[in-house]
């Protein structure tokens, strides 16, 4: 019974402003052509802001591949010089397994005295 009553208040809600004859012609109608006006004005500015929103996407898409091959590149050049630096780590451990300690630390020996003779006389 209730449904019955919901529905025929919402029948007199949605037929408030029609009267007998038909519909009241000249409120209805300018506010029609206002409000189409309005809809077309809001469906231009949502036009441009999506075309904006169109190249700002593109413009980050991008800058995000520029940036991706840019670290593909770092990528591959830490590799290479990854290799260069095992090869001389290996190199050195080659020298230093051959040679004895007394003359290794004959090495650093003079090469700090060379560093402190050199840093006094440019003071």
């Amino acid at each position: 019974m209730n449904s019955r009553r919901d529905s025929h208040n919402n029948r007199t809600a949605l037929f408030d402003g029609i009267e007998e004859g038909g519909i009241k012609a000249s409120s209805s109608y300018s506010s029609h052509e206002i409000d189409e006006h309005d809809n077309d004005g809001a469906v231009d500015g949502l036009q441009d802001r999506v075309t904006l929103l169109k190249r700002l996407t593109g413009d980050i898409h991008e800058e995000v591949e520029s940036h991706n091959n840019m670290l593909d590149r770092m990528g591959n050049d830490m590799d290479a010089s990854r290799g260069v630096l095992s090869g001389t780590m290996d190199k050195f451990k080659m020298v230093f397994e051959t040679k004895s300690s007394r003359r290794m630390f004959t090495l650093v020996a003079s090469f700090v005295a060379i560093f402190l003779v050199i840093y006094y006389l440019s003071r």
